[in-house]
């Protein structure tokens, strides 16, 4: 069925590049939003927390929303990086936060996503966080981003994000000793066009509002909700420390875990939020970085709406991965469970694709990269990980049969399908879950012999071959870079 799926997406991305060219009409354009941290709380995921996102309800009015969609890597570098090359990370050997990608001699001469688009015809920009980067020293401002396929870049070539407003005192909360001051909140007392992110979405949005030459795609990068939650207060206040919800956790959570699930939890985050009694107020800031980027999201649809490129922009909203707020005792993300790597994906194209539809079929971002070119009516280069999702586009009830894969490092794999989660771990330790019965994965089923069938049928699904792991380093400093 898979085939079938596959090659009914190119034929129809065939007949869109012929209908182009037949009736001279201009190429679409592509507005790439990007969000960082977003994990399944907004409007109409159904995710263990929730916040109301009405921008992100706005765009999936317009088009589809695919409620099973989750990453390839639960981490940042790993994530985009398999978004920016349509390659899973089996495939290019990038599993953690401190491999450099540019420098990978696996995807030396790969044909980028921006650079694909630039090849056919189309002036790319780029503003904000779109390759791995981070706020926690000056150097990683710029991170791994990769100027060359880039006609125009915010704040420049040289740096993916403007630097950040800070409150006066840092950190804020004494969490020095197990998160470098990482792991922090602040109400900020400044309008919100001070923000980094309002800087880049203002930049976009002039975009927007231009008429171009050529085709523009148009990508757009969104820091928040990424710590440290330095957020404006007026976005606290939509989230009353009385009215938080905490996720649902359980004392024994850890007990039928294997050790390589137990390994490198953030307890010890969890374990002081419990004991200063500040659980709630991380939630509420997360909630608070949430609101402010639904706000930003909703500056760019409205300067697409009131521009000139309103009728044929294609749109692409995805997060790089999940997020935990205290699930199984964790932080951040780095694991391979469902609020690890369930993430709100949305594509909207007027008159490509169904308005205002949900789809539930497992999908991948990896999808990402044939599925714009196939609506623009492009071909890749090269041969990529992911499906093009332009069948489910026009038919979001259709049945695929189809699983995804997720990695969090060098041969651990998850294989998502519309019902089971299935993790296997380097050595071969297991864990299974039932989405249906058990979205929040409290109960693993792998030592069941009642689900040996289901266990071998997934595993179908697991990479055939692991690209090379980076050269091996001690464990401190690898978890130190990933949590960056």
């Amino acid at each position: 069925m898979m085939e079938k799926f596959c090659m009914n997406a190119w034929i129809i991305a065939a007949l869109i590049g012929s209908l182009f060219a037949a009736n001279a009409d201009p190429m679409p354009n592509v507005l790439f939003i990007a969000i960082d941290d977003l994990n399944a709380c907004a409007d109409g995921m159904n995710g263990e927390t929730s916040v109301h996102t009405p921008n992100i309800s706005r765009l999936a009015d317009k088009g589809v929303f695919f409620l099973n969609a989750h990453c390839a890597a639960p981490a940042c570098n790993p994530s985009r990086t398999s978004v920016m090359t349509g390659l899973a990370p089996a495939s290019s050997g990038i599993y953690l936060n401190e491999q450099d990608w540019r420098k990978s001699k696996t995807l030396a001469g790969h044909i980028t996503l921006p650079e694909h688009f630039q090849q056919n015809g189309y002036k790319t920009m780029g503003g904000g966080k779109l390759y791995h980067a981070h706020t926690g020293r000056t150097s990683m401002y710029a991170g791994f981003m990769d100027p060359k396929p880039w006609d125009a870049y915010f704040p420049s070539k040289e740096t993916q994000m403007p630097i950040e407003v800070r409150p006066g005192q840092v950190p804020m909360h004494n969490v020095n000793r197990f998160s470098a001051g990482r792991f922090d909140w602040a109400e900020l007392d400044i309008d919100v066009a001070e923000m980094a992110d309002a800087q880049v979405v203002e930049w976009a949005g002039e975009q927007l509002s231009q008429t171009h030459e050529k085709p523009l795609f148009l990508a757009v990068g969104i820091f928040r909700p990424h710590i440290p939650w330095y957020t404006p207060k007026t976005y606290f206040d939509l989230h009353p420390l009385d009215q938080v919800v905490l996720p649902e956790t359980r004392k024994d959570d850890l007990d039928d875990l294997p050790a390589p699930a137990k390994a490198a939890l953030n307890v010890k985050w969890q374990k002081w939020l419990e004991e200063t009694g500040k659980w709630e107020q991380a939630v509420q800031a997360y909630n608070a970085s949430v609101s402010f980027a639904d706000d930003m999201i909703g500056q760019l649809l409205t300067s697409l709406e009131n521009g000139p490129m309103a009728d044929n922009t294609i749109v692409v909203l995805w997060s790089d991965h999940g997020y935990h707020l205290g699930q199984k005792q964790h932080w951040e993300k780095f694991k391979l469970w469902e609020q690890t790597t369930r993430v709100p994906f949305i594509v909207a194209a007027p008159g490509l694709v169904r308005a205002g539809e949900t789809c539930r079929e497992p999908v991948s971002l990896l999808d990402i990269y044939p599925t714009l070119s196939a609506l623009c009516g492009t071909m890749p280069a090269k041969e990529l990980d992911g499906d093009s999702l332009v069948p489910l586009l026009q038919n979001p009830r259709l049945e695929t049969g189809r699983s995804v894969v997720i990695t969090q490092g060098y041969k651990n794999h998850a294989v998502r399908s519309d019902k089971w989660r299935y993790i296997r771990y380097e050595q071969g330790e297991e864990e299974l879950y039932d989405q249906i019965n058990d979205p929040k994965n409290f109960t693993n089923l792998a030592s069941n012999p009642e689900y040996k069938t289901v266990i071998a049928e997934l595993s179908t699904w697991l990479p055939k071959d692991n690209a090379p792991s980076p050269p091996s380093k001690k464990k401190s400093k690898r978890r130190k870079s990933n949590h960056k």
